[in-house]
């Protein structure tokens, strides 16, 4: 049932940037009766999806959740095992987002990393680097997407693709930020 209601206010809100009124729910619901739609509104209020704001709806985290239907096999099938919770994606991938930006990868350094052209990637800044984080460098005053290495007091950095060398920083090298999650859209790259 909250699918049928979430789903038309979604999309509402993805074309006008806010809730609809009571008013303009009767017309996307195709209700004459108010006190459905304050039922809706309280039913969605009560799951934490919106909230009144000023005697105005907002919408919450959770309105942008998407449901979590439960764990697929990728190994040898089973059967199904279903249960239902939310996950907003930027609570998944961002641990700290008053820390963290978003880089769209170029070039293919990274591929056995797992990390491909075109590509998101997650960087925190933060402090401390340790050896093995992939991090965002810049090595001579040029920024670039690399293993951090640390060998006999030396530090470096490596591509994870062996057609590239170990990167030796010849002046300076900084590290600005570590990579936290990689996103990729499977039949497209993201524009």
């Amino acid at each position: 049932m909250e699918q049928d209601i979430l789903t038309p206010l979604k999309n509402f809100y993805r074309k006008n940037r806010r809730l609809p009124s009571y008013s303009e729910m009767l017309k996307i619901f195709n209700v004459a009766s108010k006190r459905t739609i304050y039922e809706y509104v309280q039913q969605l209020i009560d799951e934490g999806f919106i909230k009144k704001v000023n005697n105005k709806l907002s919408p919450t985290k959770m309105f942008f959740a998407i449901p979590v239907l439960g764990m697929i096999q990728a190994g040898f099938p089973i059967l199904a095992q279903q249960s239902r919770s939310y996950l907003t994606l930027d609570e998944y991938f961002i641990e700290k987002p008053d820390n963290s930006f978003l880089l769209k990868v170029h070039g293919d350094s990274m591929i056995n990393a797992g990390i491909f052209e075109g590509d998101l990637v997650v960087i925190e800044q933060k402090g401390d680097f340790k050896a093995e984080d992939i991090v965002l460098a810049e090595i001579d005053n040029e920024w670039t997407l690399k293993i951090l290495k640390k060998e006999r007091g030396r530090t470096y950095l490596e591509a994870a693709n062996p057609s590239y060398p170990p990167f030796y920083p010849k002046q300076e090298l900084k590290i600005h930020g570590v990579v936290r999650a990689v996103m990729r859209k499977l039949g497209g790259r993201f524009n």
